[in-house]
Order: C-alpha cells, then sequence, then structure tokens
C-alpha cells in the first residue's frame, strides 16, 4: 500500500478535482473522502492517514476547526489547507511552514506540496509537524516560536532568541546568539506576526529586536547603521530612522 491521504471538501467538484489529480502520484492511496468536518472526524477515527486535505472554507464547521483538534495529537497527519481566496490564512501558513493549495488546482502546486510531505514522512517528522501546526492553531496573537522548514524537517525557532531578521531574497535569516536559520516567508508576512513592542522595522530588508539597540552612526554617503549588542550592524534607511532615534532616546 502506498502513502495514505484524504480529502475533506464539502464541494462535490473539488473533491473530484483533486482525486483524479492525485492519479498522476500513483504512490499515494486515498483512504476516504468527506464532505463535512463532521464526517471527517469520523472517518478518522477508523483510518490511520499521512495527509489530510482540508478545505477551509465549509459551511456549519470550518476546516481550521479540525485542524485545530487534529493538532493536538502528538502526531497529527500532515495537513495540506486547501482554500479559494484567504489571503488572512495562506500568509499564517507560511510563516508556520505549513502547506496549502489554491482553488482552482494547479498540478505543479499539488506536486511540490506531495513531495515537501514526502520528504517530511520519510523523516520521521510527524511530531516536528504536530508542533508547528500547533503553534498556528493555538497560538497568541503575535508569535512565540517559528517553524522553520529545510528539506525534510521542521524546527522550531524562539521568539525570545532571535536578535534581528534579515531579507534574503525569498527567504528571511533569523539572527540568534548560536545559528542562523533561514525560513522561506517575505520579512513583510513575518512583521506581521511579531509583536511591535518587542521588534522594530529599521529598513526594507531588516526588523531588529528592540533591547538589540544600542546606537545609531552616520556612514560617509550619509546612510545610517544601527549597532546592536550582538555585535551587528544593521542598515537603517531614512523612513525609519525618526522611530529608531525615539528608541535610543536620542
Amino acid at each position: 500500500m502506498g502513502i495514505c491521504y484524504a480529502i475533506v471538501d464539502d464541494e462535490e467538484p473539488g473533491r473530484t478535482n483533486l482525486r483524479l489529480a492525485m492519479e498522476a502520484h500513483p504512490d499515494w492511496c486515498l483512504a476516504f473522502e468527506c464532505d463535512s468536518a463532521v464526517r471527517a472526524r469520523e472517518a478518522l477515527s477508523a483510518h490511520r492517514i499521512d495527509l489530510l486535505f482540508l478545505d477551509i472554507q465549509m459551511p456549519r464547521e470550518s476546516g481550521l476547526q479540525l485542524a485545530r483538534e487534529l493538532a493536538q495529537q502528538s502526531e497529527p497527519p500532515l495537513i495540506v489547507f486547501v482554500t479559494a481566496h484567504s489571503a488572512h490564512a495562506i500568509e499564517a501558513f507560511e510563516v508556520h511552514a505549513l502547506d496549502y493549495l489554491l482553488k482552482p488546482l494547479d498540478d505543479a502546486r499539488l506536486a511540490q506540496a506531495l513531495e515537501r510531505a514526502r520528504l517530511l514522512l520519510a523523516g520521521r517528522q510527524r511530531g516536528a509537524y504536530g508542533r508547528a501546526l500547533r503553534a498556528y492553531a493555538d497560538g497568541p496573537a503575535y508569535l512565540e516560536q517559528i517553524g522553520v522548514r529545510s528539506v525534510g524537517r521542521i524546527d522550531q525557532v524562539q521568539v525570545a532568541d532571535i536578535l534581528w531578521c534579515e531579507a534574503q531574497g525569498n527567504y528571511v535569516a533569523l539572527h540568534t546568539a548560536s545559528t542562523t536559520p533561514l525560513h522561506r516567508v517575505a520579512l513583510s508576512r513575518l512583521e506581521a506576526h511579531l509583536d511591535p513592542a518587542r521588534f522594530l522595522r529599521v529598513h526594507r530588508g531588516a526588523i531588529v529586536r528592540r533591547d538589540q539597540a544600542v546606537g545609531l552612526s552616520v556612514v560617509g554617503d550619509g546612510s545610517y547603521l544601527l549597532r546592536l549588542r550582538c555585535g551587528a550592524e544593521v542598515a537603517v534607511s531614512e523612513r525609519y530612522v525618526g522611530a529608531v532615534r525615539e528608541l535610543l532616546g536620542a
């Protein structure tokens, strides 16, 4: 038997389209499909699955409610959330290193999600995934930990350990005292989930922890550098100079 998956979507065309798309991946075996969270609970109690395609917007009970329940398991099935247009939900999924598909279904994006799931399963990462899912489902308004996805892994970085964040292409480097993991998310999206009482944007490519700021200097070309307690120097753009000076009491 291949890797087992299930589909939960209240719309029959959505279930059918996904089931037909999955035929291009014969090593994945369909365990069941349901049209509601209620029926999904019954099926999940009878089947152990590896991956759940879960529609977000369903009548009576949303997919997110079911995800919150599954998040309480020590090793929940991996979830690929399916959504038509929820920009806020997509932002949250990316910040927490969770996967999603947009309707209408894109075959290449589906293949990418399946490969990510396959690597996590091969690396026996259900427990780590469960922690990332719980952080998403039950977390506070602002992040306390960040799920960072690498090849076949999800690791947790404590926000309290982050000294500053630096945009690097499609990634953000999370600078801590000992490591600098790369998290695939836009810096602006990450910023929306960081407590502004603890972190300050100082440049289009940098966010610093407020208690790290120790001094601001002007360099020869008229640009600014912020010195941090950890020894790093971070560029400050003109747009944010006022906020940095206020922070420093200058």
